[in-house]
């Protein structure tokens, strides 16, 4: 019921920019420039967890990203969902560039809790990876949204961890739901989500889903992940 009462309020409440708050646009044309006006790049966290794939993030968490992010998670701005899959499909291309002989896109979201789902009323990982698969295909971009990844076990909340705590925390969290591995056999994998702070959710879904595949099978040959935002100082790189 809740997720239906978001949808409803969504289509009748006044619109206001969920970066600023200037009325009358869910994205004013500042922050639209702050979430997708950068190129996407590589970012790492500091430290660095083992295990993680290259990831690619549109911009850094701060100011009217952060705010435009919370705005669709916490507070179920769900008009923002296209702009933030917009800016996700930005770093899927920074991660998967055109031209290198890729064919489908399989962008797997990171999974949140039930009980996170539960109290938001949406899914914000997988309503942005299906604007962004949208966005990639009217580009000419073949790509579908897999949400294959399961909690196997109940996790704590990450927001007090620390990076050790986390990596604790989420260790053989997740699994491939059953037939999920064949079906990410057809393209090349793509891991997606809103933020990286540390690494750790997207150290544990590259593990699950290569413990998924057979060796040699060419979706799992390489895992990559794109973001849409991180945090500023995983920017302050490119160590190569």
């Amino acid at each position: 019921m809740r997720g239906w009462w978001r949808e409803i309020t969504g289509l009748v409440l006044p619109v206001a920019c969920g970066g600023c708050g200037s009325p009358r646009t869910p994205l004013c044309e500042d922050c639209g420039r702050a979430l997708y006006g950068m190129w996407p790049c590589r970012v790492r966290p500091v430290p660095e967890p083992a295990g993680l794939p290259v990831v690619h993030a549109a911009a850094p968490y701060e100011d009217a990203v952060r705010a435009v992010l919370l705005a669709h998670k916490e507070r179920g701005a769900l008009g923002l969902a296209g702009p933030l899959g917009e800016a996700l499909a930005a770093a899927v291309r920074a991660a998967v560039p055109p031209g290198t002989g890729v064919g489908l896109l399989l962008l797997v979201p990171v999974p949140s809790t039930r009980r996170a789902v539960g109290a938001r009323g949406h899914d914000a990982a997988r309503r942005i990876a299906l604007a962004a698969a949208a966005d990639l295909r009217r580009s000419g971009r073949p790509a579908r949204v897999l949400p294959v990844l399961r909690q196997r076990r109940a996790v704590a909340d990450q927001a007090a961890l620390g990076a050790r705590q986390r990596a604790a925390n989420l260790s053989g969290a997740l699994e491939v739901a059953s037939g999920g591995g064949r079906l990410l056999e057809g393209g090349r994998v793509v891991l997606v989500d809103d933020l990286m702070t540390t690494g750790t959710s997207l150290v544990e879904a590259a593990r699950a889903l290569r413990a998924a595949g057979r060796p040699g099978s060419a979706g799992f040959a390489q895992v990559s992940a794109a973001v849409v935002s991180a945090l500023p100082q995983s920017f302050e790189i490119n160590r190569n």
